[in-house]
């Protein structure tokens, strides 16, 4: 098997993990958001947007399975809502000790993906094609 780089300059590995990553995504956001959208009823309008954007998020998702790199700042919009999340509504809810069990599993869940996410987002790509590539052109203009 070949492990070399791609044209991206990013391993087949990293590209493959990257792929497992949005299927992964795809499908844990996209049967819960898609059967809720389709269940019969009105939502609450907080909860109907975040249905909304999950399975919005799914679908996009999906497209990332095809093009990992192309895709790839879905992948930092996913690590940073779930970080933000992390740290603006589950630790204070832990740390007053008001953690829920739905507030205990998504804690879980968001700890668990942003570390996944960490992981496997090619952090040397994002800065040369994203981070540095942004500061040059402020600099430039």
């Amino acid at each position: 098997m070949d492990h070399g780089p791609t044209d991206h300059g990013l391993s087949r590995v990293r590209i493959y993990s990257m792929r497992f990553l949005f299927l992964l995504s795809g499908v844990g956001l996209g049967v819960p958001a898609w059967s809720t959208m389709f269940s019969p009823g009105m939502f609450d309008p907080t909860e109907g947007i975040a249905y909304s954007f999950w399975a919005a998020f799914s679908a996009l998702a999906f497209l990332g399975v095809r093009f990992p790199v192309k895709m790839l700042p879905l992948l930092l919009l996913q690590m940073s809502y779930k970080l933000i999340w992390v740290i603006f509504v589950g630790y204070p809810l832990w740390s007053a000790g008001k953690m829920d069990p739905v507030a205990i599993e998504l804690m879980k869940a968001s700890g668990l993906g942003v570390l996944f996410d960490l992981a496997i987002i090619p952090w040397p790509y994002v800065f040369k094609n994203y981070i540095k590539t942004f500061f040059n052109f402020k600099a430039g203009a």
